[in-house]
């Protein structure tokens, strides 16, 4: 425990120093930018299994665990692609979703300059080397997606609402786990991959403060911040952003202390 509570103390220290708050608002920046490709990659990916109209709903299930604006934006923009689908077959289906995943690879990008930052590595990989790992990892998040989908239409089946929703959030959060170990590992330019157990360390602590924080920020919005009243229109996209924001900056803090974590540091760089 004490070493936990040394790692987390230093992790976040260097977060601090190394700006990750300015390198979080980067991510959240290109994951809005992805985030329409990303959806139409995401139906047109899972439209070839199962119907766009049953992809879009479940995708807006787990749109309910956002803040309830941005639930409503998401839920539009998943019609939208949803009706993008429907007139998409052959030769123009395929280029569609080369499309969108080329497009969705933005956020990725960010995350891979922000983990070299906290891993203390150098990126040297080429560009065609870091745009296949950036696609990578955005087939990596659409299969999640679909893990999670399955798995909360599966317990919709047996469990009330409430608990279905808190069983969703629950899924979401081990998935979040899973992810975060693998992109700690995976993600930074590094000689030698973070151990298992230093990557645990900061997965657990991204995923458990991003369900608080999550929470939390949800029941402000949804009580307290009248983000309407001062944007307009645009109280959904700031709303959104927040929430991107939040959620890159724990993934960092999970990764800071990572690396804090690991027994010597994997500061030294992979060859290219």
């Amino acid at each position: 425990m004490g070493s936990f509570i040394a790692s987390l103390k230093s992790g976040y220290a260097r977060s601090n120093e190394e700006n990750a708050p300015l390198l979080a608002a980067g991510i959240a920046y290109y994951a809005f930018l992805s985030f329409v490709p990303l959806l139409g990659a995401i139906v047109l990916a899972y439209g070839l299994i199962a119907e766009p109209e049953t992809v879009a709903g479940h995708a807006a299930t787990l749109a309910e665990e956002l803040p309830a604006s941005s639930a409503d934006l998401v839920t539009d923009q998943l019609e939208s692609a949803t009706e993008r689908r429907g007139g998409t077959s052959g030769l123009g289906f395929l280029v569609a979703l080369g499309l969108a995943l080329f497009g969705s690879r933005l956020a990725a990008g960010a995350v891979i300059t922000a983990f070299d930052v906290a891993f203390r590595a150098k990126e040297k990989r080429g560009l065609i080397r870091a745009n296949l790992l950036a696609l990578a990892i955005t087939l990596g998040a659409i299969v999640a997606f679909g893990m999670v989908a399955g798995a909360t239409t599966v317990v919709s089946v047996f469990l009330a609402d409430s608990a279905g929703r808190f069983a969703t959030f629950g899924l979401v959060g081990l998935v979040g786990i899973g992810g975060a170990v693998l992109a700690y590992r995976i993600v930074p330019n590094t000689r030698r991959s973070v151990p298992y157990a230093a990557a645990l360390r900061g997965a657990v602590l991204f995923a458990l403060g991003w369900m608080v924080a999550s929470a939390l920020f949800g029941f402000y919005v949804s009580n307290f911040g009248n983000y309407n009243a001062t944007y307009g229109s645009l109280g959904a996209v700031v709303v959104f952003l927040t929430w991107l924001f939040i959620s890159a900056l724990l993934l960092l803090i999970g990764a800071f202390v990572a690396q804090a974590s690991a027994p010597s540091g994997p500061g030294s760089r992979k060859t290219p």
